[in-house]
């Protein structure tokens, strides 16, 4: 399952994501990891999520992003979600559609059986028609 949490810079996307991975933690099976641009929200998050600093390990493009995310699935068998925080900028996809990747992140999900919870800086109207349907929560 691919899920969005939207909204305009400055609307509170990440409290909301921090807020839902520190509740989810609690009653998880499985391992939570935490994809975001830099480690500022380390200390918000339970200490049993994983924080992955993105921006250390020098992706350029969507299909670098998916690749990396399939590297981290490869090596934790026990991942049940993934959340990234600011979608369009780690996964290097300002002002690009955003539709192929959120379709191989969903075949992802299928065929491993994790969940991802995305915060995407846009308004509920501007996303693509094909992925107006994830949307958890617009702000």
């Amino acid at each position: 399952m691919v899920q969005f949490i939207v909204g305009r810079k400055g609307k509170g996307k990440t409290k909301q994501l921090l807020d839902k991975v520190n509740n989810e933690v609690k009653n998880a099976s499985g391992n939570i990891v935490y994809l975001d641009k830099n480690k500022d929200h380390m200390y918000e998050l339970n200490n049993r999520v994983r924080l992955i600093d993105v921006s250390r390990y020098l992706i350029e493009n969507s299909s670098e992003f998916i690749g990396f995310v399939c590297g981290i699935l490869s090596q934790d068998h026990d991942l049940q979600q993934m959340y990234f925080d600011g979608f369009l900028k780690i996964s290097r996809l300002e002002g690009q559609d955003i539709t192929p990747t959120v379709e191989k992140l969903e075949k992802i999900s299928e065929e491993f059986k994790v969940d991802f919870i995305l915060s995407v800086s846009m308004d509920e109207e501007e996303l693509p028609a094909a992925v107006k349907d994830k949307v958890l929560v617009a702000l």
